[in-house]
């Protein structure tokens, strides 16, 4: 009966031992995490595609109307892809191969310091172990009248082209996110 004890006790304090040394190496990947603004794409402006556009001068007579029509009535909608790498860096101290999962990640999206819409991604991302990329798409649709009317068709139209236009500047735009990740002991909201 001992013995049985003994025994159990010893295969107890092994799976301790080793899911202990499991979630060790979960949170000391998590804490290594990073996430980064990588590109924007698929950038449009009311419809219209803008990502080869440089100034006003490069759209049509067409677009051009359209544009005004659109500002006129008060509605400049703008679409696009925040493409977001998420990077496990291969550094002293990591554990490989070890994926962690993403289940949200609540963002804030700000342009040129004003704070705009919000969203979440729309399933679960998985991140490989120690020294690979992942890089996962945020779509966004807004409303540029709604945040900066103030400034103007002329302002509005070379804030978009700032965005996503030929020369594009990732530095206008600054994401707050928060991520929640899974693990074993359920899920954390990363800092």
């Amino acid at each position: 009966m001992i013995k049985k004890i003994i025994f159990i006790s010893f295969i107890i304090t092994y799976i301790l031992i080793f899911s202990s040394c499991a979630i060790f190496k979960q949170a000391v990947n998590i804490s290594r995490l990073k996430f980064k603004l990588s590109s924007i794409s698929n950038f449009t402006l009311s419809g219209i595609s803008i990502s080869q556009k440089a100034s006003l001068r490069d759209f049509s007579i067409l677009d051009v109307t359209q544009l005004m029509n659109n500002f006129q009535k008060g509605i400049f909608p703008v679409s696009f892809t925040l493409n977001i790498e998420a990077y496990n860096p291969n550094t002293e101290g990591g554990f490989s191969r070890q994926n962690i999962d993403i289940y949200d990640f609540k963002w804030s999206l700000i342009i040129d310091s004003i704070e705009t819409v919000s969203g979440n991604i729309e399933k679960p991302i998985s991140v490989p172990g120690t020294g690979e990329t992942t890089i996962f798409p945020i779509r966004v649709e807004l409303d540029l009248i709604k945040f900066f009317k103030d400034h103007g068709f002329d302002g509005i139209i070379n804030l978009a082209l700032g965005l996503g236009g030929k020369n594009s500047n990732l530095q206008r735009i600054v994401l707050k996110a928060q991520p929640t990740i899974m693990t074993p002991l359920g899920k954390i909201k990363y800092p």
